[in-house]
Protein backbone atom coordinates (compact mmCIF):
# COMPACT_ATOMS: atom_id res chain seq x y z
CA UNK A 1 0.00 0.00 0.00
CA UNK A 2 2.63 2.72 1.03
CA UNK A 3 4.64 1.91 -2.78
CA UNK A 4 1.43 2.86 -4.57
CA UNK A 5 0.98 5.81 -2.20
CA UNK A 6 4.21 6.83 -2.99
CA UNK A 7 3.98 5.91 -6.81
CA UNK A 8 0.56 7.95 -6.90
CA UNK A 9 2.91 11.20 -5.29
CA UNK A 10 5.64 10.82 -7.85
CA UNK A 11 3.37 10.88 -10.34
CA UNK A 12 1.38 14.00 -8.49
CA UNK A 13 5.00 16.07 -7.92
CA UNK A 14 6.15 15.06 -11.57
CA UNK A 15 3.00 17.21 -12.96
CA UNK A 16 3.57 20.15 -10.46
CA UNK A 17 7.12 20.30 -11.57
CA UNK A 18 5.92 19.56 -15.64
CA UNK A 19 3.83 22.47 -14.94
CA UNK A 20 5.61 24.89 -13.37
CA UNK A 21 9.49 24.69 -13.20
CA UNK A 22 9.76 23.05 -16.72
CA UNK A 23 8.35 25.76 -17.82
CA UNK A 24 10.70 28.05 -15.97
CA UNK A 25 13.39 26.46 -17.62
CA UNK A 26 11.93 26.51 -21.38
CA UNK A 27 14.51 27.58 -23.75
CA UNK A 28 12.87 28.61 -26.73
CA UNK A 29 9.85 28.00 -25.46
CA UNK A 30 10.64 24.21 -26.03
CA UNK A 31 10.11 22.30 -22.52
CA UNK A 32 11.22 19.16 -21.92
CA UNK A 33 8.64 16.28 -20.82
CA UNK A 34 8.90 15.01 -17.44
CA UNK A 35 5.71 13.19 -17.67
CA UNK A 36 7.50 11.35 -20.46
CA UNK A 37 10.51 10.42 -18.61
CA UNK A 38 8.36 8.85 -15.49
CA UNK A 39 6.39 6.56 -17.67
CA UNK A 40 9.69 5.38 -19.42
CA UNK A 41 11.47 4.85 -16.57
CA UNK A 42 8.56 3.04 -14.54
CA UNK A 43 7.91 0.92 -17.77
CA UNK A 44 11.45 -0.14 -17.63
CA UNK A 45 12.20 -0.51 -13.41
CA UNK A 46 8.82 -2.16 -13.04
CA UNK A 47 7.43 -3.75 -15.83
CA UNK A 48 4.86 -3.25 -18.73
CA UNK A 49 1.66 -2.80 -16.06
CA UNK A 50 3.42 -0.28 -13.95
CA UNK A 51 4.48 1.64 -17.09
CA UNK A 52 0.84 1.08 -18.05
CA UNK A 53 -0.52 2.66 -15.39
CA UNK A 54 2.15 5.32 -14.61
CA UNK A 55 1.25 6.35 -18.18
CA UNK A 56 -2.18 5.95 -17.92
CA UNK A 57 -2.40 8.74 -14.56
CA UNK A 58 0.32 10.90 -16.02
CA UNK A 59 -1.86 11.17 -19.40
CA UNK A 60 -5.40 11.72 -17.07
CA UNK A 61 -3.49 14.59 -15.16
CA UNK A 62 -2.57 16.36 -18.52
CA UNK A 63 -5.98 15.96 -20.02
CA UNK A 64 -8.01 17.31 -16.94
CA UNK A 65 -5.49 20.57 -16.78
CA UNK A 66 -4.37 20.65 -20.42
CA UNK A 67 -6.05 18.95 -22.91
CA UNK A 68 -8.63 19.61 -25.26
CA UNK A 69 -10.03 16.21 -26.12
CA UNK A 70 -10.25 13.57 -23.07
CA UNK A 71 -8.61 11.09 -23.01
CA UNK A 72 -5.86 11.82 -25.67
CA UNK A 73 -3.09 11.68 -24.10
CA UNK A 74 -3.91 9.54 -20.95
CA UNK A 75 -3.91 6.46 -24.01
CA UNK A 76 -0.20 8.00 -25.32
CA UNK A 77 1.19 7.55 -22.64
CA UNK A 78 -0.18 4.45 -21.67
CA UNK A 79 1.24 3.32 -25.09
CA UNK A 80 4.11 4.46 -24.31
CA UNK A 81 5.09 3.65 -20.75
CA UNK A 82 3.36 -0.45 -22.00
CA UNK A 83 6.21 -0.29 -24.81
CA UNK A 84 8.85 0.87 -22.92
CA UNK A 85 7.85 -2.08 -20.34
CA UNK A 86 8.29 -4.53 -22.73
CA UNK A 87 12.79 -4.09 -22.30
CA UNK A 88 12.31 -4.16 -18.56
CA UNK A 89 13.59 -8.30 -18.30
CA UNK A 90 16.85 -7.21 -20.42
CA UNK A 91 17.34 -3.84 -18.99
CA UNK A 92 20.02 -3.45 -16.30
CA UNK A 93 18.98 -0.80 -13.98
CA UNK A 94 22.90 1.93 -12.86
CA UNK A 95 22.55 1.99 -17.28
CA UNK A 96 21.37 5.23 -17.82
CA UNK A 97 22.21 4.71 -21.63
CA UNK A 98 18.88 2.42 -22.18
CA UNK A 99 16.25 5.14 -20.68
CA UNK A 100 17.61 7.80 -22.92
CA UNK A 101 17.35 6.26 -25.50
CA UNK A 102 13.92 4.87 -24.74
CA UNK A 103 13.05 8.24 -24.16
CA UNK A 104 14.27 9.72 -27.42
CA UNK A 105 12.32 7.32 -29.33
CA UNK A 106 9.06 7.64 -26.78
CA UNK A 107 9.24 11.83 -27.48
CA UNK A 108 9.62 11.24 -31.61
CA UNK A 109 6.53 8.78 -31.39
CA UNK A 110 4.80 10.86 -29.12
CA UNK A 111 5.11 14.54 -30.91
CA UNK A 112 4.57 13.10 -33.99
CA UNK A 113 1.29 11.33 -33.17
CA UNK A 114 0.29 14.68 -31.34
CA UNK A 115 1.04 16.13 -34.54
CA UNK A 116 -0.68 13.38 -36.58
CA UNK A 117 -4.28 13.96 -34.81
CA UNK A 118 -4.39 17.28 -33.77
CA UNK A 119 -2.75 18.88 -36.18
CA UNK A 120 -2.74 17.20 -39.70
CA UNK A 121 -6.40 15.89 -39.38
CA UNK A 122 -6.95 19.87 -39.06
CA UNK A 123 -5.41 20.40 -42.64
CA UNK A 124 -2.14 21.97 -41.20
CA UNK A 125 0.96 20.61 -43.29
CA UNK A 126 3.46 21.80 -41.81
CA UNK A 127 5.37 18.64 -40.89
CA UNK A 128 9.18 20.40 -41.47
CA UNK A 129 8.62 23.20 -39.51
CA UNK A 130 7.15 21.22 -35.99
CA UNK A 131 9.98 18.86 -36.78
CA UNK A 132 12.61 21.24 -36.42
CA UNK A 133 11.10 23.22 -34.54
CA UNK A 134 9.76 21.76 -31.97
CA UNK A 135 9.77 17.96 -32.34
CA UNK A 136 13.60 17.98 -32.24
CA UNK A 137 14.52 20.33 -29.89
CA UNK A 138 12.15 18.87 -27.31
CA UNK A 139 13.63 15.14 -28.01
CA UNK A 140 17.20 16.50 -27.14
CA UNK A 141 16.07 18.23 -23.67
CA UNK A 142 14.13 15.85 -22.82
CA UNK A 143 17.35 13.69 -22.98
CA UNK A 144 19.54 15.63 -21.64
CA UNK A 145 16.61 15.99 -18.49
CA UNK A 146 16.71 12.18 -18.53
CA UNK A 147 20.24 12.39 -17.17
CA UNK A 148 19.24 13.15 -14.03
CA UNK A 149 15.71 12.97 -13.16
CA UNK A 150 15.64 9.00 -13.79
CA UNK A 151 18.87 8.82 -10.83
CA UNK A 152 15.84 10.40 -8.64
CA UNK A 153 13.50 7.91 -10.03
CA UNK A 154 15.54 5.12 -9.65
CA UNK A 155 16.24 6.06 -5.87
CA UNK A 156 12.55 6.41 -5.09
CA UNK A 157 11.71 3.08 -7.09
CA UNK A 158 13.98 1.20 -5.07
CA UNK A 159 14.11 2.71 -1.47
CA UNK A 160 9.94 3.53 -0.93
CA UNK A 161 8.23 0.90 -3.68
CA UNK A 162 7.89 -2.12 -3.11
CA UNK A 163 9.68 -3.65 -6.09
CA UNK A 164 10.64 -7.35 -6.96
CA UNK A 165 14.23 -7.03 -7.77
CA UNK A 166 16.00 -8.99 -10.47
CA UNK A 167 18.06 -12.09 -9.73
CA UNK A 168 21.25 -11.82 -11.63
Amino acid sequence: MKGKIVYFLTIVICFLLQCTVMDLISIGSVTPNLMLVFCVSMGLMRGRKSGLWAGFFSGLFVDLFFGSVFGFYALIYMYIGYLSGYAHRIYYDDDVKVPMFLTAIADLLYNLSVYGLQFLLRGRLGLGTYLYRIIIPEMFYTVFITLIVYRIFRYINYHYMNITRKES
